[in-house]
Parts: structure tokens; sequence; C-alpha cells
């Protein structure tokens, strides 16, 4: 009998995952596309969908207008998230800013706050403290929505140990080796997730292109840091599975550049906006890194290059290459079909992609399959958002509400 219980309680479980999950990525949808999408008879998505009704996750909403104005019959009544019965805290930390936004369940933005970083912020203020500060803002300004907080998420630069819980190495100085998870969890009572940044890039990507959703993409991050996420066929790949791969670091030049992390020749070290810096103005490639480069100071080694400075122009040669390189090293494990270079240095990618396509040239499987598409996308901070977010709604999805008891009869 027992068994059987947990049996039910388990295929009750994954179906509502199933119609959760399916408006999570579709949005509003009827019953009868319900159905069709997650493959579950009608009986069963009334079934569901009265329940989840019950328990205010999902309601009723207006009646879908017709798309063509001959049709018959009444308009499909679309069924979608209620919007008030959760909400999501989430903090995107980098080298240079940090952004918190509150996203209701309906994936809305209701508020952001956004603070400078510098190399000194989180020696001045533990990390804890400053996160705890700007959650407590955000509640203040938003009592109603931050009532029903149910997960705080974190977007990272660095790497993550092996559980995900805590971060053991980063650019973003005085940051690693800090239990601010648990201490946040703790000062709130609410659950915090880690997340790196390079595997929300590839997941975000693909929920803001349609067309990307179910293809093999490498999705590389080119500004204060070099990183990347990859999906294979829409799956996101990476080092466990709150990991992604630690591509920036890839050694590009045996005991080159000196970079961030301590290593020399790494891919970053030559291109990130630091590594492109010391090219143009011929520093010693053992010079200590620039802790942080001011946006406009990039901006300005991009028009100097693009306006024929030959120091400018050679420091983003030496950065395509090292990228080139360490993509053709990546292609002969993993051959997605796009790369999708994002951030800072997507404004640079025409001063890259020559040195680009003639490392990838000289690899096999291009020789035989042809180059992946290159595509510039220049908001970095738009994946980003959108694969924390989704990953954030999707996992209060599946692990609250998909299994949530039922109400019990008052009969």
């Amino acid at each position: 009998m027992g068994r059987n219980v947990s049996d039910s309680d388990s295929v009750r479980r994954q179906n509502r995952g199933l119609v959760l999950g399916a408006l999570r990525v579709q949005g509003a949808l009827s019953r009868t596309a319900l159905a069709t999408d997650t493959g579950l008879s009608h009986a069963s998505i009334t079934a569901i969908t009265h329940d989840l009704i019950e328990q205010q996750i999902i309601v009723d909403l207006d009646p879908a207008e017709k798309s063509d104005s001959r049709g018959r019959g009444r308009p499909a009544t679309l069924v979608g998230f209620n919007r008030h019965i959760g909400a999501a805290a989430l903090f995107e930390i980098d080298v240079n800013r940090s952004r918190l936004s509150l996203v209701d369940y309906g994936g809305v933005l209701v508020d952001r706050i956004e603070t400078p970083v510098t190399p000194t912020t989180f020696a001045d203020t533990p990390p804890a403290v400053f996160l705890a500060q700007r959650l407590r803002q955000l509640q203040a300004r938003n009592p109603a929505e931050t009532s029903v907080l149910r997960r705080v998420a974190i977007s990272v630069q660095g790497i993550l140990d092996r559980d995900g819980r805590s971060l053991k190495w980063s650019p973003i100085a005085h940051l690693a080796n800090r239990p601010f998870v648990q201490e946040l969890a703790d000062a709130f009572s609410l659950t915090v997730t880690l997340h790196k940044r390079g595997r929300l890039l590839a997941e975000g990507s693909r929920w803001l292109d349609p067309t990307l959703r179910d293809a093999s993409v490498a999705t590389v991050f080119v500004g204060s840091t070099v990183a990347m996420g990859m999906t294979f066929r829409g799956q996101i790949l990476g080092r466990g599975e709150e990991g992604s791969t630690e591509f920036g670091h890839m050694n590009h030049m045996p005991n080159g550049a000196l970079c961030r992390c301590g290593m020399r020749g790494c891919i970053e070290a030559y291109a990130a906006d630091y590594g492109v810096l010391r090219t143009a103005y011929s520093v010693p490639e053992t010079a200590t890194p620039a802790p942080a480069v001011p946006p406009q100071e990039y901006e300005g080694l991009i028009a100097r290059a693009e306006a024929g400075d030959r120091a400018a122009g050679h420091a983003f040669n030496i950065a395509g290459r090292a990228i080139g390189f360490g993509l053709g090293r990546m292609l002969a494990v993993f051959d997605p079909s796009h790369i999708l270079v994002i951030g800072p240095g997507a404004r640079a990618l025409d001063l890259m992609l020559a040195e680009v396509r003639s490392a990838l040239t000289g690899t096999l499987v291009c020789r035989i399959n042809g180059l992946p598409q290159i595509i510039a996308h220049r908001d970095e901070k738009e994946p980003i958002f959108k694969g924390l977010m989704m990953k954030t709604l999707n996992a209060i999805d599946q692990d609250e509400f998909a299994g949530a008891p039922l109400r019990q009869s008052s009969s």
C-alpha cells in the first residue's frame, strides 16, 4: 500500500511538473495546447489544471483572441501563472557591478537595484552583509511582493565547489572562500542558490533566441573575463549541475602572460579587457593584471583600433588569436553549429574575427564541416539575467509547486 501511494505521488508530481514546465517555456496556453505539448490526456490536463487553480498556482486568463476573425465558436480560455503567489530575488555580481532584480512568479520584473563594485567593495563590506543590505532595501521598497519571496539566486564569476554551494575562486576581489550563501540563507530563512555565469550565458541565450532553443551553441563572454557556456541540442553542458567550462583559463601559451587567476598563458590573459590593454600599451606580460578596466577605456581601445591605430589593432588581433585557438581545441570534443560572442568584447568582434576564423580554419573539424556561425550579441546582462530568472523560477515550479499537497476537502 505504501509503495502504491508513493508511486501515485511520484506520477502526480511528474505530471504537474510537465504542465508547469510547458507553461514556463511556452507562456500561457489553452488546455488543449497543454495536452498536445505534454502528451497527457485531456482528462489528466483538466484534473491537473483544476488542482493548480484551486491552489492558486495558476489562473484562468481572459479568452484568447482568435487570429482568424472568420473562426467560429468561443475563443479558448488560457491558463497561466498566478504572478502574486511567489517571487524571486536575483543577484548578478561581476567585477564591475552588482545588480539585484525582483521578479514575480510570472517572470515580470518588479524592481531593480544596481550598485558599482570595486576591488575593495568586499574587503570593506563582507559579502553577506553587502547582499543582505540590498535585499532589505528591496523588501522595504516592495513589501507586498517580497512577502511571498521564495528564493534568492546569485550569479557569480569564478569556480564553484563541486556541490555548487560556495565560490572557490573568483576574479571579483575578496568574494571567494566566504560563506555568504549560507549566511544569507540563515539571515532570511530562504533557499539561496549560487550559479556560475558561464552556464547562465548559455541557458539565457537559448531563452532569448528561440531559433537557438534546440541548437548546439557555444556562448563566449569576452570582457572583464573570458568565459563559456555550452548547450548540446538544447541541453546544458558543464562541470556538474552548477558548473560550466573554464574556457578562459585554458592554456593558450605555456609560461605566457600572467592571468588574474595567478596562472600564466591563459586565454583570458590575452583576450580579456586587461589583456588587450596590456598588449596595446606594451606592458610586460609578467606585470600584475589591472584589477578592473573602466568600460570607457576598453571602448576607447576599440575606437582606436577601428580608426587604424596599429598598437590597438595588434592587441585585438592577439585576443582573436587566443580565442580562435581555444575554440579550435574545444571543437575537437564539441562541435557547435553556432558560436555566440557576448559582452563588451562583442563590440570588438570585427577586429578579432579574422584571427578567430584563421585559427578555426586550421582545425580538422572545420575543414570537414565548415566554420560554425559566429554571432555577436552586445548585451551580456540580458542572457545572464534571463538564464538566472528562468532557472530559478523553474526550480520553484518543480521543487515547491509540482509536489504541493492538495487541499483537504471540508466535507
